[in-house]
């Protein structure tokens, strides 16, 4: 066995006002985090827990990682975004054009997201959260669908995508431009390990293309990464 996704972590200066903010669009239940933070937990077992942790770092320039949210019929995406804003979010504008269909949003603390229109072919079947939309090169989509072993469902001009063979969210990257790092990202991949393996996969990871932050593990056991386009993620210690 290879690791699992665990969680995709959020860092936020109130976690638990951004865990409520997504709980309340997503429907997913929100429990106490033991580092801190909250958790909500998947509405079905092809999902992974989203994490919300406490940071002091501020939020410098967009973010490499954002939600791609479905629509069954027209009405569901006006349904999403009237909850969202009436649950914090606020409208932004990142360079879409007028004749462009999805709708783009940010969360209280800024995390940008997108509710896309009925219809789309690409995010049919997927969920909710049809997709995990990353600035990404093809080389790192490479890099987690060997590290997950996620086969790729996407693989064009240099975009890749991947899905878990059980179905879900679709982890996308769109391919150079790859825009530079601004700061630590703040949202994070958690990796679970099967029992016993850390070591093992933190290994393999490297082998993949890989590198430990040097200094950054804690006293919880997580091995802290980055993935071959500078993006922080971590393998959490056997549990």
């Amino acid at each position: 066995m290879t690791c699992q996704l665990f969680a995709l972590c959020f860092g936020a200066s109130e976690p638990r006002r951004l865990a409520g903010f997504w709980s309340g669009v997503l429907g997913w239940e929100s429990v106490g985090d033991a580092h801190g933070g909250l958790t909500l937990l998947p509405a079905d077992e092809r999902g992974f827990r989203l994490r919300f942790l406490p940071t002091r770092d501020e939020k410098t320039g967009p973010n490499r990682m954002h939600f791609d949210l479905t629509s069954a019929v027209p009405e569901d995406q006006r349904r999403t975004v009237d909850r969202a804003l009436g649950l914090g979010a606020r409208h932004i504008d990142v360079g879409q054009l007028p004749e462009e269909g999805h709708v783009v949003l940010a969360d209280p603390e800024g995390n940008e997201f997108c509710v896309i229109e009925a219809g789309n072919a690409f995010l049919a079947d997927t969920g909710f959260i049809g997709a995990l939309a990353c600035d990404g090169s093809q080389e790192v989509g490479y890099f987690w669908s060997a590290a997950l072993e996620w086969p790729l469902v996407w693989d064009q001009d240099q975009e890749t995508a991947i899905q878990a063979p059980h179905g879900g969210t679709k982890i996308t990257w769109g391919g150079p431009p790859v825009a530079p790092k601004t700061g630590p990202g703040r949202l994070h991949f958690d990796l679970a390990p099967p029992a016993g393996g850390q070591r093992a996969e933190v290994d393999r990871l490297l082998a993949l293309g890989a590198k430990r932050v040097d200094g950054a593990d804690d006293a919880t056991g997580r091995v802290a990464m980055l993935d071959p386009d500078g993006n922080e993620f971590c393998v959490l210690a056997p549990r």
